[in-house]
């Protein structure tokens, strides 16, 4: 059993497809077949079930899937963790996030300061998230809501107020504060189940005791603006992101009973290896938050 066997089994176990692995792969579909059908016999056991062309882990390849990941995920950190120490630090560091739009201004101001450091970055939903960590896939995510698991850490950035944003004909114009339950009279527009705010501004909903008239739900929180601006419904905007909203024309009014809260946060995994740049960025995203909140305040 050698490396190449184990890159390979990750790839066809991923896939579950012998062909679109071999081509991922760059190989000849027989001889990745073959080095799977060598693996299995050195384990002793059947790691897939094959049907046709397809093929899908039994429960022996899922249990040794597991090992097998836990493997390549001490060789990533060892890698990261021997290149940091002798100066060879690549300057990458991966972020993961449910919702981007105000991310490209962190970027920006931070690259200005730091250009050799580079990011990977990625959006998901909320449940997957969790995962990606735990796994060490990723250096930091940012979440709304603290994560409730051994070995994360969640460090609060910024408690932001989330308002209501509508076009300059709408009737509330000029209202500085309304309930929430007013909000039941309006077709909304609104980010998919899944996406953090999404998911507070439903708790706050049944707090109120409302059911939102949802007019279009939306994959890009970045498209909620000119959605709202072309009068197909109102929307909920972070505080953080009123000038953006301003900047459209729209207006943003806070909402009250309840009073519409989150805390955004920056998460890690314990004992995921934080190269020097990851370190510096965490820094940098710490100062970034407390100056913004200063702002918003």
């Amino acid at each position: 059993m050698d490396l190449l066997q184990l890159r390979y089994f990750r790839v066809v176990a991923r896939r579950e497809h012998m062909t679109k692995a071999a081509e991922e792969l760059f190989i000849a579909q027989p001889s990745l077949s073959k080095t799977i059908r060598r693996l299995e016999k050195e384990i002793g056991v059947p790691l897939f079930d094959r049907q046709e062309r397809s093929l899908q882990l039994n429960q022996f390849g899922k249990a040794f899937l597991e090992h097998i990941e836990a493997m390549f995920y001490e060789l990533e950190e060892g890698q990261r963790k021997v290149r940091d120490m002798a100066g060879l630090e690549q300057g990458v560091v991966s972020l993961i996030a449910a919702s981007l739009p105000w991310i490209p201004d962190l970027l920006h101001r931070f690259q200005v300061l730091h250009p050799s450091i580079h990011f990977r970055l990625s959006q998901c939903p909320l449940a997957e998230i969790p995962q990606q960590l735990e796994t060490g896939a990723y250096d930091f995510c940012f979440l709304s809501t603290p994560l409730a698991r051994s070995g994360i850490k969640w460090r609060p950035l910024l408690t932001d107020e989330i308002l209501l944003v509508v076009p300059s004909t709408h009737r509330l114009v000029g209202q500085k504060h309304i309930p929430l339950r007013e909000v039941a009279r309006e077709a909304v527009v609104i980010e998919k189940v899944g996406s953090g705010l999404r998911d507070l501004i439903d708790t706050f909903c049944q707090q109120a005791g409302i059911t939102l008239s949802i007019s279009y739900e939306i994959d890009e929180p970045a498209m909620l603006y000119e959605f709202v601006k072309a009068g197909l419904g109102v929307g909920f905007t972070p505080a953080m992101m009123k000038k953006q909203a301003n900047e459209q024309l729209l207006s943003c009014i806070h909402l009250t009973n309840p009073t519409c809260k989150r805390t955004l946060g920056l998460a890690w995994q314990e004992k995921h290896y934080l190269s020097q740049a990851a370190l510096t960025f965490r820094q940098f995203v710490m100062d970034y938050f407390a100056n913004l909140e200063q702002g918003i305040s």
